[in-house]
């Protein structure tokens, strides 16, 4: 085949593997003082920071007054915080698997909002990944055990994230820098309205270390590059059918949250964690 039809593929797994890495710098932000909401919104300025010259660089106009592109920024904006606020306080498997039922919820959101054509298969994969799920939090004395803020955080932030990628697909008439503007800006504004009614004082600039600047701007261009390639890939994939591809963050997470802090997974997680992904691969199978 043509690298051409490679293209999207790979744009997909880069950004699978920067966000199933992304939590580790994240938590040695958290861990040197600087909370996920106040670590993104650093990131997330030094990222258009970064764009800023590349947008007058390449001498791209992007209109930014239309309600599709402040709709795509709110929830791209609560998916990423979410996200990082899940990763930093939960275990990231646990959090990653919750986070990966975003397939169920793009299976019901292409329907409504793209009009993809949605067969049977799509809905048993929907129940699988559903079960799969309740197997993870089963609880003997519950039916469901689902308390820690975390698990709840990701859940949402995969609602957001199956949400994020319809719209993006559903706008067409929007570029690929302007889709990734409206995650930038988003992630920004949300993360100052958090800031609002948060009682922790705002770290300044001068608490961070040289080594704290570093992985700050290391994170900016890793989100830079693959918020620009996802955008890309999202586009040109079927909502659905990217939704595979995205299960290479797993694999990533579950690797270097085992080298890197020693995270392991109980037995009934393993077989909710296997339904889940066998419920995705089945949705998004041609």
């Amino acid at each position: 085949m043509r690298i051409k039809h490679y293209l999207p593929i790979f744009s997909l797994l880069f950004g699978a593997f920067v966000w199933g890495i992304i939590w580790y710098p994240y938590r040695l932000m958290a861990q040197a003082g600087v909370s996920g909401i106040y670590s993104s919104l650093y990131v997330f300025i030094l990222t258009l920071a970064i764009a800023l010259p590349y947008f007058f660089i390449t001498k791209k106009k992007i209109p930014i007054w239309s309600k599709d592109f402040w709709f795509l920024s709110v929830v791209a904006g609560y998916t990423n915080i979410s996200y990082v606020l899940a990763v930093i306080d939960g275990e990231v498997i646990r959090v990653m698997l919750l986070f990966y039922l975003s397939p169920v919820w793009t299976i019901f959101l292409s329907h409504f909002m793209l009009n993809e054509d949605t067969q049977k298969r799509h809905y048993i994969a929907a129940f699988i990944s559903l079960l799969g799920a309740l197997v993870m939090f089963w609880q003997p004395n519950h039916f469901i055990y689902l308390d820690l803020k975390s698990d709840w955080l990701a859940l949402s932030s995969g609602i957001g994230f199956a949400m994020t990628n319809v719209m993006t697909r559903k706008h067409q008439h929007m570029t690929i820098s302007q889709k990734a503007l409206a995650i930038w800006i988003g992630v920004i504004i949300i993360a100052i309205i958090c800031i609002l009614f948060d009682k922790d004082t705002m770290p300044s600039l001068h608490f961070f270390r040289p080594v704290d600047a570093f992985i700050a701007i290391a994170i900016a261009l890793c989100l830079f590059f693959s918020t620009l390639l996802v955008q890309f890939g999202v586009t040109q994939i079927k909502a659905v059918e990217a939704s595979s591809f995205f299960l290479f963050e797993i694999v990533v997470a579950a690797i270097s949250s085992y080298l890197l802090v020693g995270e392991s997974i109980e037995i009934k997680e393993w077989f909710g964690g296997i339904m889940i992904i066998a419920g995705v691969i089945l949705a998004a199978k041609n």
